[in-house]
């Protein structure tokens, strides 16, 4: 006894110190390098983003992946291992209670002439309550629950980030299956003009108009635009297998859903540009990272704690009995109580080498915080001038698309009339082919540069959507 009373004076001399983690240097401006930036609108705004698209058939492939992906079930089940861990964590700072029962038959001595006169035998009952409580003095115990708590923390804030990027990646699969559909619907009408243009030059070569060699030129342009055909068929198959997969489906299953042909998404251009570098606090994976050095700091005070002595209490409350009805009377009862303390004297440095490898896991943490930070800002920035410089973009093609449909219908008109040569039907058909396909890739890239944005600024992640309803704290 006196021996524990020293070993607690001399531990409350030796208190540890609480750890606090430090502010990390991450410099957050206090709005996007793009000028247009309107007035903030608040990030929940963010939520069902998809939407904004106004596409039924796009919301219910985000709906279907965020329920059936595996990726998205993959992050679930490691939440719920996370808090599984978290309750184990929580219930070190508890007594541990057990309870036992055992029955013995003894026999002893015989004789040698095979008399049981020199036998004897008994029986005994035993029952009891088993207790142990190991007191957490230095917060070893507390601590491990506050890393395991914060690494719950960090796993639902992973669910959100894979929720946040499976839905982003349907929404760009989806545009993508949309913008090749209307390449092949482009490349289609052009090779039904050129059918017709190749129809007029061997109308004019029986007539001797022309050479076989125009002839010969339609024919080398209608073969390559029939070729763009099988390659955007090809995109648009793969782009279906992509959503099936997505949607935890067979690579065939969104074949005959997905058989028409849509318009490409476009998304509303009044909301897309009008939230604050704040809301990059919204980004789930930044919040997991943030919460990924509060659980390595625990970790370092787990750390700490180790070094310092360790007390226990334990006690036992029994009955004991040579029969079954005995144990009820007062006789039969047995207690004990047992205190005490455990004192690491010579580790080889092991202790000390905890310490210091959770310190440099720390200091992990915090860069990877840092990095997670600056990425989310450089995509958000990415974003941003993306979506400007395509809007741009697609306007300047847009123009360039009506110019060379009047040029090719004019010299198509011209050449039959005899008034221009072959050579600028077939440059005016290319240029008109070209700048439709560039206005309907635009456009894709488009409605892909709102998913990013989207995606940068947190997809609408909310902190409260994988809480748990009926949670008992621990403290």
């Amino acid at each position: 006894m006196v021996a524990g009373c020293l070993m607690l004076s001399l531990a409350g001399c030796t208190a540890l110190t609480p750890r606090h983690a430090e502010p990390l240097a991450v410099e957050v401006p206090a709005g996007w390098s793009v000028n247009d930036v309107s007035a903030p609108a608040g990030s929940a705004t963010l939520a069902q983003w998809w939407l904004r698209f106004d596409d039924p058939l796009l919301a219910g492939l985000v709906a279907r992946a965020l329920q059936a992906n595996t990726g998205v079930n993959s992050a679930q089940a490691a939440l719920r291992q996370a808090r599984a861990l978290r309750d184990v964590a929580a219930a070190g700072l508890l007594p541990t209670v057990g309870a036992s029962a055992s029955a013995q038959h003894n026999t002893s001595g015989a004789n040698n002439t095979g008399n049981n006169a020199g036998n004897s035998s008994g029986n005994r009952f035993n029952a009891g309550l088993d207790a142990n409580w190991e007191l957490d003095i230095f917060g070893a115990n507390r601590s491990a629950l506050r890393a395991s708590e914060a690494a719950a923390q960090a796993s639902a804030a992973s669910l959100g980030d894979v929720q946040v990027s499976i839905g982003a990646e349907v929404a760009l699969d989806y545009i993508a299956l949309r913008g090749a559909q209307a390449r092949l619907a482009i490349a289609a009408d052009n090779l039904a003009s050129q059918q017709e243009t190749l129809q007029i030059t061997q109308w004019r070569l029986q007539a001797g108009l022309v050479t076989s060699l125009e002839t010969e030129q339609a024919r080398a342009s209608v073969e390559q635009t029939r070729a763009l055909l099988p390659a955007l068929q090809t995109s648009i198959e793969q782009s279906r297998h992509a959503l099936a997969v997505l949607t935890g489906q067979p690579p065939a299953a969104l074949s005959v859903q997905l058989a028409a042909t849509g318009p490409v998404p476009k998304a509303a251009d009044d909301l897309v540009l009008s939230f604050p570098a704040e809301t990059l606090r919204q980004r789930p994976d930044v919040r997991a990272a943030e919460l990924q050095v509060t659980a390595a700091l625990a970790r370092v005070s787990q750390a700490d704690a180790a070094r310092m002595p360790s007390f226990k209490l334990g006690g036992s409350l029994g009955l004991s009995a040579l029969t079954l009805g005995a144990l009820t009377s007062g006789a039969s009862v047995i207690s004990s109580l047992l205190a005490s303390v455990t004192l690491p004297v010579f580790d080889g440095g092991g202790l000390r080498a905890q310490v210091r490898g959770q310190e440099a896991a720390l200091d992990q943490a915090s860069l990877a915080y840092k990095a997670v930070v600056l990425t989310a800002l450089k995509e958000v920035e990415d974003a941003l001038v993306a979506l400007r410089g395509d809007r741009d973009r697609l306007l300047r093609l847009q123009s360039a698309a009506g110019a060379a449909a009047n040029a090719s219908l004019m010299a198509r008109q011209r050449y039959g009339s005899g008034l221009v040569d072959f050579q600028t039907v077939l440059e005016t058909q290319r240029t008109q082919l070209s700048t439709q396909d560039s206005v309907a890739s635009a456009g894709v890239d488009l409605g892909a540069d709102h998913v990013r944005l989207y995606k940068a600024l947190g997809g609408g992640w909310n902190p409260d959507s994988n809480a748990e309803p009926n949670r008992n704290d621990h403290t």
